[in-house]
């Protein structure tokens, strides 16, 4: 088998490394080119580890991934892994069609039902766009007026990227020297002159998201699923705030997370048949609900976890390499 991979940041390293490793034929292929399917022509699979965030990759990852399946073609991350990437929209329906422990999640359509609800619903909230990821686009709602007039903005001009927000988690980072001046001064610019994907983006306008606010939970916990392997971590929240993901503060000790989240993971990506499934976790008393699901992570964060769970939760400590796993299922199944 030969695999073609697009090599750029994030899990592409990892996946050249491993082929390497393993003498497993690889090539290197660019997909925005224009004649990426032709580069494609002489190889049986296809991954490429694209950006929630990249302009580009916002315009037509999916579609490449998808038509090259259609191919015959494997690919990774296939239709089941990534359809309802960075979409809580998509989330709702596929969590709740299986029944899933899923935060309860409201979304409207019309401002007249948004805003009926709202003055008969109990706060806080959270309200969320239905991308973005490390927490952004993500805020505690604490009274009906807030709502209403986050409300009124989704059905007028709309909501762009949750900048603010997204500044102070720059800024406590740079406090804690998390970050470099010079990142923190690349972000606040980023604030003021629009990126490019927030261009592409655009504005979200026409429905509205909140979730049931649950309380007391100090942390997170991130379960990932790939095959018959699940590791994780638990994040704290970010001080005096109620958001653990992209908080950056992680604890990696198997003791420290709840199996019963590794279960139902193992149970949801048996049920979604995905390559590689990312959930969060909060926990309404003891019970774990899940917040949302992703395909994709940051790569260097999980080089610190103790070991991994199999599909029959048994534990076994040692290196974890996720991205040499993705190949090998790849090539086997």
């Amino acid at each position: 088998m030969k695999i073609a991979i697009h090599n750029n940041k994030g899990f592409a390293e990892r996946w050249i490394a491993y082929c390497k490793e393993r003498n497993i034929s690889y090539k290197i292929v660019n997909c925005y080119d224009n004649n990426i399917i032709e580069q494609l022509s002489d190889c049986d699979a296809f991954m490429w580890h694209f950006h929630h965030a990249s302009p580009k990759d916002f315009l037509f990852a999916k579609q490449l991934l998808y038509s090259v399946q259609m191919s015959g073609k494997k690919v990774f991350p296939d239709f089941n892994t990534v359809w309802h990437f960075d979409d809580k929209v998509g989330q709702k329906y596929l969590l709740e069609s299986i029944n899933a422990p899923l935060v309860t999640t409201h979304i409207f359509y019309t401002k007249e039902e948004a805003l009926s609800w709202a003055k008969n619903t109990e706060y806080p909230k959270v309200f969320k766009l239905r991308g973005g990821a490390g927490s952004t686009n993500v805020q505690l709602v604490k009274k009906q007026s807030e709502a209403i007039k986050l409300i009124n903005q989704s059905f007028s001009k709309g909501h762009k990227s949750d900048s603010v927000v997204s500044f102070k988690d720059s800024f406590n980072k740079y406090q804690k020297h998390k970050i470099t001046f010079l990142e923190l001064l690349k972000n606040g610019v980023r604030h003021i002159i629009p990126t490019e994907f927030t261009k592409v983006y655009g504005k979200q306008r026409g429905y509205v998201l909140f979730q049931d606010f649950i309380p007391n939970n100090h942390f997170d916990i991130r379960i990932i699923v790939i095959g018959e392997k699940a590791f994780g971590i638990k994040r704290l929240v970010r001080e005096n705030d109620f958001r653990a993901s992209g908080s950056g503060n992680i604890i990696y000790r198997k003791d420290e997370i709840d199996e019963e989240c590794v279960k139902i993971a193992f149970e949801l990506n048996q049920q979604l048949k995905t390559q590689c499934i990312a959930i969060d976790y909060v926990f309404k008393n003891t019970q774990p609900l899940i917040v949302e699901i992703s395909y994709g992570f940051l790569a260097c964060v999980y080089d610190s976890c103790e070991g991994y769970w199999d599909s029959q939760l048994v534990w076994h400590k040692g290196h974890v390499n996720p991205y040499g796993w993705m190949i090998d299922n790849i090539i086997t199944k």
